[in-house]
């Protein structure tokens, strides 16, 4: 498999997740399907199989740190490097809202899985991108993390505060910022991506974008050739979106 692009996506049994597994397949990668619960993945992958796509379930846990150096050692052992990984794990809690009401352990759990899963799993899988000629690592934001959208009262993000959501995704920003400057002499290229409001789970279904046109972004970013490669910004389907 050593001009098959090896791809990883996080939270990939549905949604956003599904979509981007599903196009990268398509475009000719070997894709893992990652998911924490083994039905749901298994099934999703299926599916996907099912349509003749090379897409293999891999048990993932964000919030484990087992379950994630369990599914780093099982890459390194069937395919020897990662070529490409979308942390696209993400939740929203209907609770969360202004810092001076949502309850902390909303924001904290928000903070735990928007952030510190994507941290955790980016840390553990570096070496393998490392393995890569051309590692590519696509962080699922949005643009309520953009502290220039949120400070202007002009923008319509301006008054849509959830304090846990808004900052883990501001964190996750930082996060793509500082790793495109560690990385910046490495083959790695680390960029953010904001899908818009997508009709999911997350959203209630309540998403103005369906998310096969929801994965398109985050796809691109993910296949960049080293002629066209950019690192460390923030994109969504109109361009690029201020930090």
């Amino acid at each position: 498999m050593a001009n098959i692009p090896i791809a990883l996506v996080t939270g990939a049994n549905k949604g956003i997740g599904f979509e981007i597994a599903r196009q990268l397949a398509e475009a000719g990668a070997k894709v893992l399907l990652g998911a924490r619960d083994p039905g749901r993945g298994q099934s999703a992958a299926s599916n996907l199989t099912a349509d003749g796509l090379d897409v293999s379930y891999l048990s993932l846990d964000t919030l484990d740190e087992d379950s994630i150096q369990a599914a780093a050692t099982r890459i390194e052992a069937e395919y020897g490097r990662l070529d490409i990984l979308v942390n696209n794990v993400g939740i929203w809690d209907t609770r969360d809202g202004v810092p001076s009401g949502a309850p902390r352990d909303v924001v904290r759990t928000t903070m735990e899985t928007n952030f510190f899963g994507t941290l955790t799993v980016t840390q553990a899988l570096l070496p393998l991108l490392h393995k890569s000629q051309a590692g590519r690592i696509v962080n699922l934001s949005s643009t309520l993390g953009s502290l220039a959208c949120n400070g202007d009262p002009s923008s319509p993000y301006y008054s849509a505060q959830n304090i846990g959501y808004n900052a883990s995704k501001a964190a996750v920003n930082m996060l793509t910022v500082e790793l495109a400057e560690e990385l910046r002499e490495s083959s790695i290229i680390v960029n953010s991506v904001c899908p818009g409001f997508v009709k999911t789970d997350l959203t209630g279904q309540q998403g103005e974008v369906l998310p096969s046109e929801a994965a398109k972004v985050p796809v691109r970013c993910a296949l960049l050739s080293s002629e066209e490669a950019f690192s460390g910004r923030f994109l969504d389907t109109a361009g690029e979106i201020p930090w």
